[in-house]
């Protein structure tokens, strides 16, 4: 195995020397078209965004059926449960960890809103900054504080936002329909080029795709976290 590994890794391309056709030819026309000065945005949300919406989908379903799966498997007095075994927890956790846990969750929600928001203009987006959003839930839970966080971030908001982000990259996608252009068509001002208002609709589809890849895999930790607590219990 590891000589094949080194093998494959010696035929790759020298650092710098691309070949590729399909990648070559959106480097000479995604930036004059779209204005995004990160080459992959216009590629996933435009180029090839019919793909990019099932994606979205997926995780949505995906995140929908671990919610139902889950809170299947206990009721609403076993929930109560993993709420009290989840405050027992929170007063074992030692305090610089909590403070450590409550410290780092606001600049990493900052980093996610910023990735998602600069998607078009450096790498990122809207995945990838969901993704960052949703990591602070787990300095939250590791913290000890999965009580306050449901204060802050009841399940409902979870399940609206899981479902307003997949709704809105629909809703952008057919506005080039509504305007007599094709699905996924933009159909708003490019902007000035390496401007955070710019690039059309791709920023309102990292807003979208990030929003709800925030909102499904927070609510899936959320769900698994609530099993946890209430397993450990029995």
């Amino acid at each position: 195995m590891a000589a094949g590994l080194v093998w494959a890794v010696s035929e790759l391309s020298a650092f710098g020397h691309y070949t590729g056709v399909y990648g070559l030819a959106l480097e000479h026309v995604a930036l004059s078209q779209r204005r995004a000065t990160d080459i992959v945005a216009p590629v996933v949300f435009d180029y090839r965004g019919v793909d990019t919406l099932g994606e979205e989908f997926i995780l949505f379903a995906a995140a929908v059926g671990t919610a139902i799966l889950l809170r299947g498997q206990r009721g609403e007095t076993e929930a109560e449960q993993s709420g009290q075994r989840a405050q027992e927890r929170a007063e074992q956790v030692r305090r610089p960890v909590r403070a450590l846990g409550a410290a780092m969750t606001g600049p990493t929600v900052v980093v996610g809103a910023y990735t998602i928001a600069h998607g078009h203009l450096t790498p990122g987006g809207g995945f990838q900054g969901g993704l960052i959003v949703s990591a602070a839930t787990v300095l939250v839970y590791a913290a000890g504080q999965a009580v306050a966080f449901r204060r802050v971030s009841p399940e409902p908001v979870l399940e609206l936002a899981d479902g307003v982000g997949a709704a809105a990259f629909a809703l952008v996608a057919i506005g080039g329909l509504i305007f007599g252009l094709a699905a996924l068509h933009n159909f708003l001002p490019l902007g000035t080029q390496s401007n955070l208002l710019s690039g059309g609709m791709l920023p309102l589809l990292n807003l979208a795709v990030g929003i709800e890849v925030a909102g499904a895999v927070t609510l899936i930790i959320s769900e698994f976290v609530d099993q946890t607590l209430l397993r450990s219990r029995r």
